[in-house]
């Protein structure tokens, strides 16, 4: 993992020595930063792989960073924050966030969510012809749909609602980004509609047998499509 450096960005101290151990083992670099000021100022200077951003920061809101940070080169957003409610989870996201751990954390979990939205910034940058999740096939090139060997046959609103989820493999896609990329030209755009479609997603993808979650709901906040590896 040699060239990849996270910056912590927390104003609790033992917060940032067990992140940067956690890190470290796992052979990433690692900078840090204990508030916004500090935060961007690394940013600007040198390339960053990914940002490990808590919220309540001394000198400026986290919120207010997540923009900010996307500027300088790009990094992978992480928040790691105390705060709960889910319209802090979807303002995160939707400010351009790959994902949002509450503390405490579980330094393994926190470490996989890195690996999936490093692994999805690869795909997006290479977008693979196939995508893998829980069983079921989805080839983009032909815009099919298989689970096991059989086709799942989808309607258009079904399967735009799955390349949504596909297009960010494993991380939590917020409803309001669904409904846009689904529904670009209608100005309704209620989740109770997007409910529906997952429903019968669900249905078509998991079979009556059920082979297993493939969406994953995250409650109040949007869906995550479960990725295979």
């Amino acid at each position: 993992m040699s060239g990849q450096t996270i910056l912590i960005v927390d104003d609790e101290l033992h917060i940032r020595r067990l992140l940067r151990n956690t890190l470290e083992r796992a052979g990433y670099g690692v900078e840090e930063a204990v508030d916004a000021r500090e935060a961007l100022r690394v940013a600007g200077s040198r390339p960053l792989t990914a940002v490990l951003l808590d919220l309540g920061l001394p000198d400026r809101d986290g919120l207010e960073l997540v923009p900010l940070l996307k500027k300088l080169g790009d990094p992978i957003v992480l928040v790691v924050s105390a705060r709960e409610a889910t319209d802090q989870k979807v303002a995160a996201l939707d400010l351009g966030a790959e994902d949002y751990v509450t503390k405490p954390f579980d330094t393994e979990e926190l470490l996989a969510r890195l690996r999936v939205a490093l692994r999805g910034r690869g795909e997006a940058t290479a977008r693979p012809t196939i995508l893998r999740a829980h069983g079921v096939e989805i080839d983009f090139e032909h815009r099919l749909v298989r689970r096991g060997d059989e086709e799942a046959h989808l309607t258009r609103k079904e399967y735009d609602v799955l390349s949504a989820l596909a297009a960010h493999p494993g991380r939590v896609v917020t409803h309001q980004r669904i409904l846009e990329a689904a529904w670009p030209t209608d100005h309704d755009r209620r989740i109770e509609y997007l409910r529906i479609v997952v429903r019968n997603l669900r249905q078509k993808l998991e079979g009556a047998g059920g082979v297993g979650s493939v969406i994953a709901n995250e409650l109040g906040v949007g869906y995550r499509l479960l990725v295979d590896g």
